[in-house]
């Protein structure tokens, strides 16, 4: 038992290791890290968009990714970002959006002051027994809370590998897939709805490895670790004809999650 428990312990630390390690490289996420389709923006707010300049709370905006594509669809985006390095870039890069600091877990604002929140790539590291209150408390009427990912297309032979040669011992497993685990649930929100929307991203086997330089479980590795897993994944895309020379499309699958507030 003593061992489950130490294990348990060690792989809550890596977590929280993982969860505070992107602050130090805001601007190399801010240049490399993939947008949003606005089709899965749309659709993660089907249900508010109708309201006029609907109010639309980023949870974990980090340096404000998908801040761009709330945006672009008409919100009003308050953005909540925890560490301070990724809030700042946010805010240099888009200084009109009000930019707080907070969590999921305490969220900064006023009961019933948005029309919807949304995560993009931070779902995965709230506590969600502490979280989902917090989103009850701080939607409106009808409100929806939203999560989207972008993952690589796993279908595809070469990012398949690209995932092989991508491993290193601060690897966990990825936030479940859609379709393959089951979905979340809260007695505070209707029942959770899924969608998939394909997206791509134009890079550089440079670029590319720049980009998987900005994960945690890169960034939390030690420089010897991480400097072996870069090269292996340079080398590896400079092997294969799709990706050897010159810009190619990274292939992506963005994975949305969608619940309505039950209520009060």
């Amino acid at each position: 038992m003593g061992n489950t428990t130490d294990r348990d312990a060690s792989d809550r630390a890596l977590h929280a290791r993982r969860a505070a390690s992107f602050g130090a490289s805001a601007t190399d996420y801010a240049e490399h890290r993939p947008d949003y389709p606005l089709a899965a923006i749309r659709w993660a707010l089907e249900t508010v968009l109708a309201v006029p300049a609907p109010i639309v709370l980023d949870l974990g905006a980090g340096t404000g990714k998908l801040t761009e594509g709330l945006l672009a669809v008409g919100a009003t985006v308050i953005a909540v970002e925890p560490d301070d390095g990724m809030r700042v870039e946010l805010m240099r890069r888009l200084p009109g959006v009000r930019a707080l600091e907070g969590t999921a877990e305490a969220i900064p604002l006023a009961d019933g002051s948005v029309d919807a929140i949304v995560a993009g790539q931070a779902f995965h590291w709230f506590d969600q027994q502490r979280a989902f209150p917090e989103f009850a408390r701080v939607l409106r009427r009808g409100g929806v809370f939203a999560a989207l990912w972008n993952t690589d297309d796993m279908r595809v032979d070469w990012v398949a590998g690209l995932k092989r040669v991508s491993h290193s011992e601060s690897s966990v497993p990825p936030p479940p897939e859609l379709g393959s685990a089951e979905l979340p649930e809260h007695p505070l929100f209707e029942a959770f709805q899924s969608a998939r929307f394909p997206h791509t991203q134009r890079r550089t086997a440079e670029s590319l490895t720049a980009t998987i330089g900005t994960h945690s479980h890169t960034l939390v590795a030690s420089p010897q670790q991480r400097a072996e897993v870069l090269q292996r994944i340079v080398d590896y895309l400079h092997s294969r004809p799709e990706t050897a020379e010159g810009e190619f499309d990274l292939p992506m699958v963005t994975l949305v999650l969608r619940a309505t507030v039950r209520p009060r």
